[in-house]
């Protein structure tokens, strides 16, 4: 296998393809298109001195929404302002997020965070009371309320705006939609919880949170450090294309944020917070 030369965020790669019914198989050598996928060392500088916090594999490209969304949503920055400045090193595919000397930084951080696969979020969080205790932000009780017209209009919307979906079918995205299912902002990864930290660090930069009254679409399934994620934003309606977990289902419950599954197909399943539907 040949790899040809790259953009960021998708690579070019030869392949042999494979197709036909019995007796008339076509074999043939094809570029396809494949979503990158490369580590990022996420690091913290804070009073001179720089330390890192995590290392995750991610598809490069907005690298600096990724790692100030990461410091959010695991309770290491709570604000815009927490910020000094970000520095990127693209030679070792750094980050270093720096703080203003006012932040306080806990030591149990730097024991807690070393590797974050694509697959992992949860890092280190032990349980959804730990969850609901560190959230930086609550939803509102009885907000936003939308139709369930909404709900089955926005997996063609999400869908629409997937560039690197279109190009490679391997690539997670999380969407933000405000409540009249205006598309507000999408990011894509490789990794599902980098995406929704991506779409997180974005809004944080733009000191637009708490997100309460935002609609989160995911591209795939709702796992527990999507919910997690997304609650320490004060998001308060999510909706996924996929089913949820067991543990995400409670902590949904937990947070008071209302968890839609399987929104696909002009139907879906509303798994907690269903006050905020009208389906009627």
């Amino acid at each position: 296998m040949k790899h040809i030369a790259k953009n960021r965020s998708i690579d070019k790669v030869e392949t042999t393809r494979i197709s036909g019914a019995p007796g008339q198989v076509l074999c043939e050598q094809v570029l396809d298109a494949v979503s990158v996928e490369e580590p990022l060392e996420i690091r913290v500088g804070s009073r001179g001195a720089v330390q890192q916090i995590a290392v995750t594999m991610r598809t490069p490209g907005t690298d600096t929404e990724l790692a100030v969304g990461f410091l959010f949503t695991e309770g290491i920055i709570k604000a815009q302002g927490d910020i000094a400045g970000v520095e990127l090193d693209k030679r070792c595919n750094g980050v270093t997020v720096n703080l203003v000397d006012q932040v306080e930084l806990d030591p149990a951080v730097f024991a807690r965070h070393s590797f974050v696969a694509s697959s992992c979020g949860i890092c280190g969080k032990r349980s959804i009371d730990t969850v609901r205790v560190k959230r930086q932000y609550e939803c509102q009780k009885d907000k936003p309320v939308v139709s369930y017209q909404l709900i089955h209009k926005l997996p063609d919307l999400l869908r629409s705006q997937q560039e690197n979906f279109d190009h490679t079918g391997g690539i997670h995205a999380s969407c933000l939609f405000d409540t009249e299912g205006n598309l507000l902002a999408l990011f894509e990864d490789v990794g599902r919880h980098n995406a929704l930290d991506k779409l997180i660090g974005a809004q944080l930069l733009a000191d637009t949170l708490p997100l309460t009254d935002r609609l989160l679409m995911l591209s795939g399934r709702a796992s527990f450090e999507l919910i997690q994620k997304a609650a320490h934003a004060g998001i308060a309606l999510i909706a996924a294309v996929g089913a949820p977990s067991s543990l995400a289902v409670q902590l949904a419950a937990e947070c008071d944020i209302t968890l839609l599954g399987f929104v696909r197909d002009g139907r879906f399943n509303i798994y907690s917070g269903a006050h905020r539907i009208q389906y009627s």
